[in-house]
Parts: structure tokens; C-alpha cells; sequence
């Protein structure tokens, strides 16, 4: 079929003049020449303190994100997340794709090394073999939006740039040293099953594909279950004066082919692999350009991307061009001014991060391989499919920020995760690849879809993804393949329990059950579906079951439950019973009735009381990483905690907190992320929280107020554009004494989704000490959602 035109308007670019970039549904509304947002990106932040990003070349949302792959410091086989940790500097290739933030190694498919010495042992024998590795300094590397470069100390200069499916590399070899490109097309950053690579040296050409998956699943190999296939093809700009290939241990000089994955079932994967290696002429500073198509569907769809983004005749300079003019157009979509470029750098790079993910996974013909492992064609209105799909963590806000700023291709994401739903047979937590990796817990499907909609409006299958979500929701199913598991237990307790002692996590379970229903009650309410509604707001409310009034002897928290409904013992410090957080960050994670929780507590001079506690030590100190019985800013179970006060009638404290967390836990260096960055979930929490406002509320368009960090910001929007204003610019003064709102007087600390879906302009008037007073009234307050 013929490829979209959507999917090719970025790439004659140059030729048309056309405002757009690579993606379906990048289009710039105000477009803004001289500004250029991209040069304030830092793509090495998030690349220490556990933040795990990479710092190579990639386009917004691209299936190709084009990066190093080191070891970490030790024996070996060990590999950071994301293929990179500042600390580490030993460097095993540039691989083709990549996960920003996850917890665990995943992808980093097909690596390219170029070395200065020839193949004569098997690169798979020893993972750290110093003629196959590069030592690297960081003084001699740059990272920045669409391009990386690296001068290696085995003397070659290595340089990546991409397109939204190809990859683009030029390294410059040292005089009088041999020049040889190592391509492990076996390796990755978990284990492949099998691979397969060919050398065309007529065409001067190396093409491949390998099996894998194995996202956080460790384990011995015969745990890799392959649930994804993924073929390249590298087109060089030089002929091949030697080449081979390798199996295991054997080298094999001359050959044009070899076969065979990292992971042999039930065996040691050590010294296994396969992989090709290709030589140049050495001469005076040798200077090899490669272009790598990649594909999820053929090595036929891999050349043809390859030739519709990149296609022979164009250079590594024009294709970094255009990467940095991509980025500098979606990140215009908002524009901010003031603040320390410090502060811009931050702000820039966490919407760099915020938009990497998910990733796009059809072709330019529109094909792509479905989780059921067949071929299929996106079908209009869909403009593009797209894969990783970190649920637990990107709904809390990642996902509200793609669909406000390019809500054509948030429908499309939407419709993806429908796709995949229909083909696996029911909504995986978390989606890797043409596969469900099904991480973490909860049903997170149900509030993504409810926000894209809420956010985005109406550009996908609403009707069919609600009514699938419902099935999810209300048929039980055995085992752990599909969201909500155990549900019998949900419809007929309405609460979960955990079966076994040694891992339970039924009470975040349960909280986050009720997120889901409540999430879905919104998409119901949009269809006019009255009934199911009802019922799902009333299941939304089975939260308060774990509500224990005294759970310590002097404070009530929610709490787990065993399936007779007594108390299971509790630890307001522990996380048993929860996910990646204790009993005293998840009693806050009810963010659809907050009123309900407050007047649970005692009301909100005892819920500001405990928030108060929560957020401060003993000594009044700020306590916001401190764990166990204080928040994790690190992390996602906190991160609707700050806003909490705009309930309670003290907005001042949120406008307090925010800015501490803002000013104090996000910088300008390698660890300027406080923690994993999840697939931008934690950056796109700065993002908000820098602009003042939040989507506090799951499935729903509302936006709760903070203060915004800088004196002016523009959200471009198609359908109408956010403007916000606040004075004056003095840095220590943030509390807002009052806000006008297109022009009105407005008194409360939040915003309807009227003001999200057409746009307005905020005026914010602050000074340096708190205003008990603004936003204080009860009548105020957001909304919260209760059914009695």
C-alpha cells in the first residue's frame, strides 16, 4: 500500500517548506523561527542516580533511538537500563533502540562497534574482551536532541543522528589503524533466542533480524520468552575490503551469513551469539556513513523505510539538521521565558524525555506486526501504531501531557493499546515491543484511555475501547497474562487479598482497582452509558473497605485485608501489602475523592496535619526522598501528593511543596532526575508542576493549581492556546495572592476541562509570603467524586 502522507511530510521538509515534523500529528500551530528549544535540551540528565535514561539520537516518539550500550563496572555481563550509566565507560556498541527510564534492561537491539583491530576471536567468547570494548571520557562526548557523538579512546569518532525508523552513524577512523565495524545482530540488552545476519558486499549492505523479549523478567534463559522480532538492514557508503562473520566461539572470515541467538534454552548463555563484522580501506582519517533501516514487520519494510527517511544521497549532516529541527518544533508547542537557563535547561530536557515514549512501531507502508504475531495495517483514522506502553506510571500525568499537546497522535496511541488489547486478548499493565511484558499491577489501560479522551477528544475507537475495558473489568480470567487479576475476588469481597504471605500487594491492588473503575466511570459518563456509570462509581468507592480508623494506635490508614475481612498486621513504614511504596505514601492514592479521604481522616485541619507530618521530619526539615513514613519523589505512588492541599483549603502549602520539590530534587546534571524516569512519567511530572498545574484527577480533564516557576509560558495548541502570566518575576515570590482567568476574578485552585479544551490566559499576581486566603473556601475546592 501507499505510505500515509502523514508519515513522509517531515522528510521533505526541506523541500516543501512544510511545518511539520516526522510524526503523524506534529503540527505547530504559531510556528516560532527563531525559536529554538531543542539547543537548551541536555540528554545526558537522568543518566546518573538511577534516573536511566540515554543520551543518543532520537526523534519524538521514534522507533529508533540510536545510543550507546556499555557494561557496567564489574564481571561480566552487566548492562545498565537504557544501555548507559555515566558511571560506567566501557562502551560494546551503538544500538537501535532503547527504553528512557525503565527499571530493568530492555531492547537496545543490534549493536554497531567500530573498532581498530581486526576480528580474529570470537566476540561472543568473552563479553569483555578489550579488543571488542572502548573505554570512553566524557569530556571527549556530546549528547543533544537528535544527536550524539562520542570520541572513543581506542581513537575513533563515533557520531549518531536518526530518523522516526532509521538510524544514521559516521565514524572517523585514526591514520594508519585498521577500520572495522563489529555488528553483534544476536545482541541486546536482555537475551535473543535466535538471529540471523547476511553481508551483501556487492551492495555493501548487512542485513539481520533477531527474536527476543525478556523485559524484566530475569532469570535463566528458558525464561526469555521471544515476543518480538525486529530486522534491520545497514547501507555503507564505502566497499567492504574484508568481512566474516562469527557462531559461538568460531570465526568464520569470508562468510556472508550465521545464525543463532544469546539464549540457548536451559543452557548458559555465556558464549553464545552471533554476529558480522565488515573492513574498510585505512587511509588518512577513514571516514565510514551508515544508514540503518529498522522494522518490526520484514527485512522488506526495514529497506523500505530506510528508503523514504533516508534514502541514499543524503548526508549525516542534513539528517542531524532535520533531527534538531523536529525537536525544536515539538518541543515549541510550549514556550516559556524567564527563569535561569538553568531552570530552561531542566524545563526543556524533561519535555525532551516526556515525549520519547511510546514509540512509534508501523512502517511507511503502515504495517506492523500485532501482539497476536501477525501482520496488520493501521486503518484510518489512525495515522500511526505504537508500542511501550509503561502503564502504571504514565497514566498519572505523561499521558494527559502528550494528548494536551498533540492529541492526534494521543488518539493513536489510544487506539494502539485497543489494537493490542483485541489481538492479545485482553489490556496488558505494561506493553514492550509486539508484546506484553505485563510489569507492575493494576488495570492502567482504563484511566490512559479515559484521559487521551478526556485530553484529546473523540480520534479513536471510544465506543469499542470502553466497551473492552468493561469486559476487562467485569468478566474474571485465570493467571497473570492479562490487567486485573483475581477480580472474582474484587466483585465479590470489593476489596483484594493476597492468597500467599511472602509477596502481597493487594492493598495498592485494590487502590489502584478503584482508580481503574473510577477512570472508567468518566469514559461511561461520556457515552452516555448512565447505568454502568453508577455502578462503576459506586466500585470505584470500594477503597474506603481498607480504611482502618486504628490501624496505629493513634492514627487510621488504609490497610490490607485477608479474604475474612480482619485486619492483616500492618507498618504504616512497610511496604507489605503494596507496590514500590509503604502504607504511609499509598494512604493518599485516592485522587478521584480526595473529600472522602479527608472526611475519613477527621476532616482537612487533621488531613493538612498529617500532610504536613508526611512532607517534614521531626525537626521540620523537608523530608521529600526520605521513604518509609515520608514521600519518595523518586517515584510514582507520591506523585499526586503535593496537590493535595488545593482540597484541603490551603493551597499555599502545595504552591510550597511543589517549589521545594522543583527547586531542590531536578537539576542540570547527570543525576538531575531524582529516580527512575519511567518512560517520562517523572519528567513530564516536572513539566506540569514547572507550569503551575496538574491533572490530578484520573480519566478527567481538570487541572489543579500550583504556582507556575517561570513569569510566562504559551501552550501552542489547534485548538486554542494556554497562556500563563505571573508576577512578579522575583524567584522567592510564588505564593499567589490572586489569579485572574481570562480577565475574571478566580478564587479557586483549580481549572475545568472547559478552560483545557479551548485555551485562555492565567494571570497570576504572587508575593513572598503565603496567602492563607486565596483558594481556601471549601466551595473552591476541586472536585472530588464520591457515591453514597
Amino acid at each position: 500500500m501507499q505510505a500515509p502522507r502523514e508519515h513522509i511530510r517531515w522528510f521533505l521538509l526541506p523541500v516543501l517548506a512544510i511545518s511539520c515534523v516526522a510524526l503523524p500529528g506534529f503540527a505547530q500551530p504559531n510556528p516560532q523561527p527563531k525559536f529554538e528549544p531543542a539547543a537548551l535540551v541536555n540528554p545526558l540528565i537522568g543518566t546518573a542516580n538511577s534516573g536511566n535514561t540515554f543520551p543518543g539520537a532520537v526523534l519524538p516518539f521514534g522507533m529508533v533511538a540510536f545510543s550507546p550500550e556499555e557494561l557496567l563496572p564489574g564481571p561480566g555481563r552487566r548492562i545498565p537500563p537504557g544501555g548507559y550509566a555515566y558511571n560506567a565507560t566501557t562502551v560494546r556498541g551503538f544500538s537501535l533502540t532503547h527504553l528512557s527510564g525503565a527499571g530493568c534492561p530492555g531492547s537496545g537491539d543490534f549493536l554497531f562497534m567500530p573498532l581498530t583491530a581486526e576480528v580474529k576471536e570470537s566476540p561472543a567468547r568473552d563479553v569483555r574482551d578489550p579488543a571488542y570494548l572502548s573505554e570512553m571520557r566524557h569530556n571527549n562526548e556530546r549528547a543533544a536532541a537528535g544527536y550524539y557523538s562520542v570520541q572513543l579512546e581506542n581513537g575513533v569518532m563515533a557520531e549518531l543522528s536518526a530518523t522516526p525508523r532509521t538510524g544514521a552513524a559516521r565514524f572517523t577512523f585514526p591514520a594508519g589503524q585498521p577500520a572495522t565495524i563489529l555488528i553483534r545482530s544476536a545482541d541486546n540488552e536482555t537475551l535473543s533466542t535466535d538471529s540471523h545476519v547476511t553481508i551483501d558486499a556487492k551492495r555493501r549492505t548487512v542485513s539481520g533480524w533477531l527474536q527476543s523479549g525478556g523485559f524484566c523478567r530475569g532469570g535463566l534463559p528458558s525464561s526469555y520468552d521471544a515476543y518480538y522480532k525486529i530486522f534491520f538492514v545497514a547501507h555503507f557508503d564505502q566497499q567492504f575490503t574484508a568481512y566474516g562473520t562469527w557462531k559461538d566461539a568460531a570465526v568464520q572470515p569470508d562468510s556472508q551469513s550465521s545464525s543463532g541467538g544469546t539464549a540457548i534454552e536451559g543452557e548458559d548463555a555465556e558464549g553464545r551469539g552471533s554476529g558480522a563484522y565488515v573492513s574498510f580501506a585505512s587511509a588518512a582519517g577513514t571516514v565510514v556513513e551508515v544508514r540503518i533501516g529498522i522494522s518490526y514487520v520484514s527485512e522488506a519494510n526495514a529497506e523500505a523505510n530506510l528508503r523514504v527517511e533516508s534514502p541514499e544521497g543524503l548526508s549525516f549532516r542534513s539528517i542531524r539538521a532535520r533531527a534538531f529541527t523536529a525537536w525544536s518544533a515539538a518541543l515549541g508547542t510550549i514556550q516559556v521565558r524567564g527563569g535561569s537557563r538553568e531552570q530552561q535547561t531542566v524545563f526543556y530536557t524533561a519535555l525532551y524525555h516526556a515525549l520519547l515514549h511510546m514509540n512509534l512501531a508501523s512502517d511507511v507502508n503502515g504495517e506492523y506486526r500485532g501482539m497476536d504475531e501477525e501482520t496488520h495495517s493501521i486503518a484510518k483514522p489512525q495515522t500511526a501504531q505504537y508500542a511501550n506502553f509503561s502503564g502504571w506510571d504514565v497514566y498519572r500525568s505523561q499521558v494527559q501531557l502528550v494528548a494536551l499537546l498533540f492529541p492526534r497522535i494521543a488518539s493513536d496511541m489510544a487506539q494502539s493499546l485497543l489494537n493490542q488489547a483485541d489481538q492479545w486478548g485482553c489490556w496488558s499493565r505494561w506493553t514492550h515491543e509486539t508484546g506484553a511484558a505485563n510489569v507492575m499491577n493494576g488495570d492502567p489501560s482504563a484511566p490512559a484511555i479515559a484521559e487521551i479522551a478526556a485530553f484529546a477528544g473523540d480520534g479513536f475507537a471510544v465506543k469499542q475501547a470502553y466497551e473492552s475495558l468493561l469486559t476487562t473489568a467485569t468478566t474474571p480470567h485465570e493467571g497473570h497474562r492479562c490487567s486485573r487479576p483475581h477480580l472474582e475476588q474484587w466483585l465479590s469481597l470489593h476489596y483484594l487479598t493476597a492468597a500467599s504471605e511472602r509477596h502481597d500487594t493487594s492493598a495498592a491492588d485494590t487502590l489502584e482497582f478503584s482508580t481503574a473503575d473510577f477512570a472508567l466511570s468518566q469514559l461511561a459518563a461520556r457515552l452516555g452509558r448512565t447505568a454502568e456509570e453508577k455502578e462503576l462509581l459506586v466500585r470505584a468507592q470500594y477503597w474506603k473497605n481498607l480504611f482502618n480508623p486504628n490501624a496505629t494506635p493513634t492514627e487510621g490508614f488504609l490497610q490490607a485485608r485477608n479474604p475474612d475481612g480482619t485486619w492483616k498486621t500492618f507498618d504504616p513504614a512497610s511496604t507489605d501489602g503494596f507496590v514500590e511504596g509503604t502504607g504511609a505514601q499509598y494512604l493518599w492514592m485516592v485522587p478521584f475523592n480526595v473529600r472522602g479521604l479527608f472526611r475519613l481522616l477527621g476532616g482537612n485541619e487533621e488531613a493538612i496535619r498529617r500532610l504536613d507530618s508526611f512532607f517534614h521530619d521531626a525537626q521540620g526539615n523537608w523530608a521529600l526522598l526520605n521513604g518509609k513514613l515520608y514521600p519518595g519523589f523518586d517515584n510514582e505512588p507520591c506523585l499526586e501528593t503535593p496537590w493535595l492541599y488545593d482540597f484541603a483549603g490551603a493551597p499555599y502549602k502545595t504552591q510550597q511543596t511543589v517549589r521545594a520539590i522543583l527547586d531542590t530534587l531536578w537539576h542540570d546534571t547527570s543525576g538531575g532526575i531524582p529516580g527512575n524516569d519511567d518512560l517520562g512519567e517523572m519528567s513530564s511530572w516536572y513539566v506540569w508542576a514547572a507550569l503551575g498545574m496538574y491533572p490530578e484527577i484520573p480519566g478527567r480533564a481538570e487541572l489543579v493549581l500550583a504556582s507556575p516557576l517561570f513569569p510566562e509560558a504559551e501552550i501552542h495548541r489547534l485548538s486554542g492556546t494556554i497562556r500563563i502570566k505571573a508576577r512578579p518575576q522575583n524567584a522567592s515570590a510564588f505564593f499567589i495572592e490572586s489569579l485572574h482567568v481570562n480577565g475574571r476574578v478566580w478564587t479557586s485552585p483549580w481549572l475545568p476541562a472547559s478552560f483545557v479544551r479551548r485555551g485562555g490566559t492565567l494571570v497570576f499576581t504572587r508575593g513572598s509570603r503565603p496567602h492563607r486566603e486565596w483558594g481556601a473556601a471549601q466551595a473552591d475546592a476541586p472536585p472530588s467524586f464520591d457515591f453514597h
